[in-house]
């Protein structure tokens, strides 16, 4: 059964989740799926867009090939479950790549951990993101929430998303930072591609090194942070995209990135 689908135009990758009858559900094989497909990204590919068919972004944990399981799985064994599913945030996040996710409709459970692990997220104004995990008797702490999400909409809002459950729609999540902009359904992957393209063209060895920084600087006293962008930046200025776009403002033409 095809769960997801992969196409790649020029340096952006597109994986959208493609299970549109059940609003793209999560399995264990797609997650395992996802996970490897992160892990080993393609260096040529230079941004990725995350969509779902059918007007749906990911509905979650599928209710009767996951959630059914679980219940009779051993302690050893939900463990496990657990710690794969964080490893596709953990992939994700190390991926060179930046990921922009293309967020329509319903963005439930694990998929709203999946946009939240995504660098950008556009979305649209019938949108609606829940962490659906309390209504399913779980805690809000999975695959990295509690961590992430009160970094992008704030403590005092995260602990309302994941305490209550309840959806958060597409005109409060951009007033709540959760998405960076709102599109007309029709037009949001086209958009959302635009801007894979976009950052794709780029300087992607400087930008690879800005999503690394960002994650890493999540821990970091202000003064370590300092330092540790010291030595980033210096790396970047010894790229090959740093000379090239000096060498264009002194020609007074717009650079042309390569990636090195």
């Amino acid at each position: 059964m095809t769960v997801a689908r992969y196409e790649l135009d020029g340096r952006v990758a597109t994986v959208t989740l493609d299970r549109p009858e059940r609003k793209n559900p999560l399995t264990f094989a797609l997650y395992a799926e996802l996970r490897d497909w992160f892990r080993t990204l393609d260096p040529a590919i230079k941004a990725v867009v995350l969509a779902g068919a059918g007007g749906n972004f990911c509905s979650g944990g599928d209710v009767h090939e996951i959630i059914g399981p679980l219940t009779r799985s051993s302690p050893e064994e939900l463990l496990r479950f657990t710690q794969m599913t964080g490893d596709l945030v953990k992939a994700m996040r190390a991926a060179h790549a930046p990921i922009v996710a293309a967020v329509d409709g319903v963005c439930a459970g694990a998929g709203a951990i999946l946009a939240m692990a995504s660098d950008l997220r556009y979305g649209t104004a019938r949108a609606r993101i829940a962490f659906l995990f309390v209504r399913v008797g779980l805690a809000g702490c999975d695959m990295g929430a509690c961590a992430m999400l009160p970094r992008i909409v704030g403590l005092g809002r995260a602990s309302e998303l994941l305490f209550g459950g309840r959806a958060l729609e597409g005109a409060r999540a951009l007033e709540w930072g959760f998405f960076n902009e709102l599109c007309e359904p029709d037009a949001l992957l086209a958009r959302a591609r635009a801007l894979a393209h976009e950052l794709a063209d780029g300087p992607s060895a400087a930008h690879a090194m800005t999503k690394r920084m960002l994650h890493a600087e999540w821990a970091l006293p202000l003064d370590a942070a300092i330092d540790a962008e010291a030595r980033a930046q210096a790396e970047c200025m010894q790229t090959r995209d740093f000379a090239r776009a000096y060498d264009a403002f002194v020609a007074r033409r717009p650079p042309r990135f390569e990636g090195d």
